[in-house]
Formats: C-alpha cells, structure tokens, sequence
C-alpha cells in the first residue's frame, strides 16, 4: 500500500545511490518488495526521481549564484528577499514538484486537505483516461514489420501460415 512510510524508504532507496553516482533508479511503481504494482506510486515515484535528479546535479557556485556583487549594493542587513537575482536563483535551485504540497495547513485544507498519495491515485486516474500517445511515424512502423517478417521468415512462420 502507497503511504507516507513506503515514499519516505523509497525516496531514501534512490536518493542515496543516486548521490553515490547510481545513473538508475530502479523499482517506480513497485511496493512489497516488487510483488504489488501502483500506479499512484509509479506517478509519485516520478515526482522523486526528479526531485532525486535536481539534487544530485548540485547547485552552481560562482560570483552569479553567490550575489556578491548584490550584496555589495544592497548592503549588509538589507532586504535581498526584494532582488531580482534572489527570486531567479531561488526558483533554479528549489526543486517544483507538482504532487507535494509546500502551502500552509490552512491553503491545503481549503483546497481539500488531500495526502499526496490521494493527490497521486487522482493523477494516475487522469492520466490512465486521458493520456493520447503520439502515434508511431510510418518509416518506424515499417522497419518494424521488415523485422517482424524477417524473423517470421527465419523461423519457417510465414511458410506454415501457406501451409495450413
């Protein structure tokens, strides 16, 4: 079952090879040790792998990102919140996610104190009744079938079809 416990050990499973060098993150989707499949865990399990893919890419240091020459001009014990530097560096390195919800108890209880689990099951469902494929170019439909009739032709498929 998705909850809070099964998203906190998986957040922690792909998180930690991830900052060790790991360039896969295995298991979205899975609960009970790969037995049981979600689909609201696959859509949340997205969400962390790209929080887990933003924190792992770091976060650039150099005069830009440091403001130094902001801080120079705004001064010691001044209002950076204000800057136009500290919004655009803020929103760079503040991961966004879609599913969790950052508002205050109140905003969250207004706008129907769903759990991101709730939030994710209600993603999973829109995209399972929405999601329209791009559909698959021509040329890329006929190698398939080149293929698909080479093997049938190897294995004796197309003959037997003849046959009976």
């Amino acid at each position: 079952m998705s909850d809070g416990q099964a998203s906190h050990e998986k957040t922690l499973t792909a998180l930690l090879p991830a900052l060790a060098g790991a360039n896969l993150i295995y298991g979205l989707g899975m609960l009970e040790m790969g037995m049981t499949f979600s689909f609201g865990q696959l859509v949340m399990d997205n969400e962390f792998a790209k929080m887990i893919k933003h924190a792992v890419r770091g976060i650039a240091v150099n005069d830009e990102t440091l403001a130094v020459d902001v801080i120079r001009e705004t001064g010691q014990f001044k209002d950076f919140l204000c800057h136009d530097t500290t919004l655009k560096h803020m929103r760079a390195v503040q991961s966004q996610p879609r599913l969790i919800d950052r508002s205050i108890r109140e905003d969250w209880e207004k706008s129907g104190g769903t759990d991101i689990t709730q939030r994710a099951e209600e993603e999973a469902r829109h995209i399972l009744e929405t999601y329209k494929p791009d559909p698959v170019p021509p040329s890329v439909l006929d190698t398939l079938r080149s293929i698909v009739a080479e093997a049938e032709e190897e294995c004796g498929v197309s003959k037997r079809k003849k046959d009976g």
